[in-house]
């Protein structure tokens, strides 16, 4: 019986048409996991369980919920949804937001969001602790051609924020200051996970509310 089809190999790229890809998808010894397509190739994630992932998962989505508040800039929140393409790509980021005048776009019901109908989120996040490498490179192509307008790389062990910008026509840029999120600079996201390790949530927020406050 086909490898791919009863138990596929975590954590790595492999090739597969996308029959095979869904069918490991759904298999339902992997309901704890995360699933990528892109470019014939699919991965199945198992799901980070260590307190500095979901810490810094948790941390991260204060923040930017936070800024929204005080800039009053409307924000949809998504965990871990999953974005499909049929036949083409599918992604299951950390943490995905639709912003501002996107917000009516933003998906809704139970089901995997279907992208040949609904518009891509704004902004991507993965929380990478040993994919780093991946996310920032076959994982970023992948949301180039699905089209977010940012996507965010937060690395666990260095607390460092690697944040791009998606182009028009594909491809990708470093910023040092978000692009959806106004005036917000990356490095005050990093120096409030800096913080994190040393205080609690409330501490965390409440120093952030404040440089954003000040500007």
């Amino acid at each position: 019986m086909n490898t791919i089809q009863t138990k596929p190999p975590l954590d790595t790229w492999i090739s597969a048409t996308w029959e095979e890809y869904i069918t490991a998808a759904e298999n339902v010894e992997l309901e704890k996991t995360k699933s990528y397509y892109h470019d014939g190739e699919f991965k199945i994630e198992m799901t980070p369980v260590g307190p500095d992932h979901a810490y810094d998962n948790g941390i991260i989505v204060i923040l930017i919920n936070l800024f929204g508040i005080e800039k009053n800039l409307p924000t949809k929140l998504l965990l871990n949804c999953s974005y499909r393409k049929t036949g083409i790509r599918e992604c299951q980021p950390d943490i995905s937001y639709y912003i501002g005048q996107n917000i009516p776009l933003a998906p809704q019901g139970s089901s995997v969001v279907d992208l040949d109908t609904n518009s891509p989120p704004d902004l991507v996040i993965e929380i990478a602790n040993t994919s780093v490498t991946d996310d920032l490179g076959k994982k970023r192509l992948l949301y180039e051609e699905i089209r977010v307008k940012e996507y965010w790389v937060v690395d666990v062990s260095k607390l460092q924020i690697i944040a791009f910008q998606i182009l028009n026509e594909l491809g990708s840029q470093r910023i040092n200051q978000s692009q959806i999120l106004p005036d917000l600079d990356i490095s005050l996201i990093e120096n409030a996970l800096q913080l994190s390790r040393q205080q609690d949530n409330t501490k965390v927020a409440t120093w952030f509310m404040s440089q954003i406050q000040a500007e």
